[in-house]
């Protein structure tokens, strides 16, 4: 079996507004072998950059777009081939959009791979803890706390048991956070709130906040601080009364190693669509064997969630499942099977590869650019 054609789309909806929401667009990696396989992936970036790194031709030997990597190659070997990538584009950068670029290769590797086999890929991982994971609702806040305790309502009224809200406008004041926190407490009642605060306080600001929301039980304060302050992570956890969550703008085993060996965080959240499958693996037996929690981050479509899924699915511990339910197309039409929990859990996929089907018809819809 050998890899023939590396195919890149990008798919976007119309009228993309200014909201800090991934399922507005996406990338696809589409790789087809000389047997007839296909397998797909999709990266959470720049569309145009990621196309860019996949289309890019040969500079030299550090410096390789992925397509002319992969031609010709064995898809299944697929460790092999993530070394082979990341050697060979070591000047794109080691800890960004080149990775996320490799991790839509590697999804489409895994998801080939697990049809080549018919097996789904959390048995290619070594196998599933879990049948079905409690999905949150995850959403952006609303304009104040009232409109935040109305969005609480309708997800609990859809069967969510957790909901978490992120983003604007959070940061804003003392006063704006807390009537947020408190009207999502409100409308939530007693289903689990978990908070994304979007990066936008210093450490001891994020401490003060802290304390102010503990009252109101949160699971976690997600990406307090901004995502490359280490120390100051490790500064928070130590003292916070709410366990911190971060990490879903790391890109590879990497990104996460420092966060990891200083144990700065009590959540470790991992985007399959800026890690792979590979790295996600390495990067689940490091926390593991730190004592601490993982969770997926996934704010784009089914394909990012069929991935999350299988791979969370492998993870002993895990407890919750991001359910993105912003009311977008890519969110919820690309594959013809539906991705989203049902009465508040979301079922593992047991058919091959990913177990999704991409619409056709759909990508031909939103399809703005190809490379074949």
């Amino acid at each position: 079996m050998k890899i023939t054609q590396v195919i890149c789309q990008i798919l976007r909806i119309p009228n993309i507004t200014a909201k800090t929401a991934s399922s507005q667009d996406s990338v696809l990696v589409r790789i087809r072998t000389d047997d007839g396989l296909e397998g797909v992936g999709e990266a959470d970036s720049s569309p145009e950059v990621v196309k860019a790194i996949i289309d890019a031709p040969f500079s030299h030997n550090i410096a390789c777009g992925l397509r002319q990597l992969l031609i010709g190659e064995n898809p299944l070997e697929n460790e092999r081939l993530w070394e082979k990538m990341y050697r060979r584009t070591m000047y794109f950068g080691r800890k960004a959009v080149g990775i996320t670029a490799m991790a839509a290769v590697d999804m489409a590797l895994w998801d080939l791979k697990g049809k080549a086999f018919g097996q789904p890929i959390h048995r290619l991982l070594g196998g599933k803890h879990h049948n079905k994971i409690r999905g949150y609702a995850s959403i952006l806040f609303g304009r104040d706390g009232k409109e935040t305790g109305d969005i609480a309502r309708k997800w609990v009224a859809a069967g969510y048991s957790a909901v978490k809200f992120g983003w604007e406008p959070m940061g804003s004041s003392e006063a704006v956070d807390i009537d947020l926190i408190k009207g999502a407490r409100e409308g939530l009642g007693n289903a689990t709130l978990l908070i994304d605060a979007g990066c936008v306080y210093d450490a001891r600001t994020a401490l003060r906040r802290a304390h102010a929301f503990a009252e109101y039980k949160p699971e976690w304060f997600e990406e307090p601080l901004r995502e490359d302050d280490i120390e100051g992570y490790v500064w928070l956890r130590d003292r916070s009364p709410i366990p911190i969550a971060a990490g879903e703008g790391e890109c590879g085993r990497e990104s996460f190693r420092p966060f990891i060996d200083r144990r700065a965080l009590d959540v470790y959240q991992v985007d399959l669509s800026r890690c792979g499958f590979t790295d996600a693996a390495y990067i689940r037996s490091r926390v593991e064997e730190i004592g601490a929690r993982l969770c997926n981050h996934c704010y784009t479509s089914p394909l990012t969630v069929a991935a999350s899924i299988h791979w969370l699915s492998t993870c002993r511990d895990a407890f919750v499942f991001e359910d993105c339910v912003e009311d977008s197309p890519l969110r919820n039409d690309l594959t013809i099977e539906k991705m989203q929990s049902v009465n508040g859990w979301m079922e593992v996929p047991d058919r091959p590869g990913l177990g999704v089907t991409l619409d056709e018809k759909f990508v031909q819809k939103y399809l703005v650019a190809e490379s074949k």
